[in-house]
């Protein structure tokens, strides 16, 4: 299927590993002109390169820490302006216990989950108004819907997140310009593999019977974690000429594990 975006110009925050990874490989092997930023220089710059090989797109790496002034600075002066704007971001530590978060770790975390994302769309939607297309697609959490206390840090940002694109995105439709979020659950992420590798490892177990324990115990109809490319397709999905009806939506892609009629 063509997506109708081939040429068009992608910017992909937090595209270096994981979910925003799997999104830029997908939109680059749609053709479009792909920039990626992350924090981390050599993983960003392998990564750029691997999808350059593999898709034969342009994609310029940007090393810049987007939660920060300085670091959208640096991004926006390479791709001032995108017709696609993909923004994702490491996840937020578990809290197994509300009453350890700290007025610094809710700071940290609202500057990348809540701001950083505001702060790329207010820079960016003019001009996608005036151009007559904008893709801009949050890849936030599957727990600013669903509340849990494992991810405090992680839903309550990325739910004002989507409180504030929802309106927006209403402002902005009758130019072309949508605006949606993913909502995943557990993906096979290096991120995912840190986490429940490091949990396996206190009790004696593989990273496969760590998942299967967590299958288990969230109750995963799918029975399996999600694949970061499967994840990467419906975020192009999302960014192509076809999506132009798709307004202010929060999709879930966890698997089943979560249950709701709407």
């Amino acid at each position: 299927m063509d997506l109708g975006i081939t040429g068009k110009k992608a910017l992909v925050n937090g595209g270096s590993a994981g979910l925003g990874k799997g999104s830029a490989r997908a939109l680059a092997a749609e053709g479009v002109e792909l920039y990626i930023s992350a924090r981390n220089q050599q993983r960003l710059e392998k990564v750029a390169e691997e999808i350059a090989r593999d898709t034969g797109a342009s994609v310029t790496p940007i090393v810049a820490d987007h939660s920060t002034d300085a670091g959208r600075e640096a991004i926006l002066s390479v791709c001032p302006d995108p017709d696609i704007l993909v923004g994702t971001c490491s996840p937020a530590p578990f809290t197994p216990d509300f009453r350890d978060v700290t007025v610094t770790d809710w700071q940290q975390h609202l500057a990348t989950g809540l701001i950083s994302p505001i702060e790329f769309i207010r820079a960016t939607i003019d001009g996608m108004c005036e151009r007559g297309f904008g893709r801009i697609v949050n890849i936030s959490t599957g727990a600013s819907k669903f509340p849990a206390e494992i991810r405090t840090l992680s839903g309550p940002p990325r739910a004002a997140l989507s409180n504030y694109t929802v309106s927006v995105a209403k402002a902005v439709a009758r130019h072309n310009v949508t605006i949606n979020n993913l909502l995943p659950g557990m993906h096979h992420t290096a991120a995912a593999e840190e986490r429940l590798g490091g949990i396996a490892a206190e009790q004696g177990k593989s990273y496969e019977e760590a998942v299967d324990d967590w299958i288990r115990e969230w109750r995963i109809p799918a029975e399996k974690f999600g694949n970061i490319d499967d994840f990467g397709t419906i975020c192009a999905l999302f960014c192509s000429q076809q999506a132009s009806y798709i307004i202010g939506q929060n999709l879930v892609i966890d698997g089943g594990a979560t249950t709701a009629t709407f």
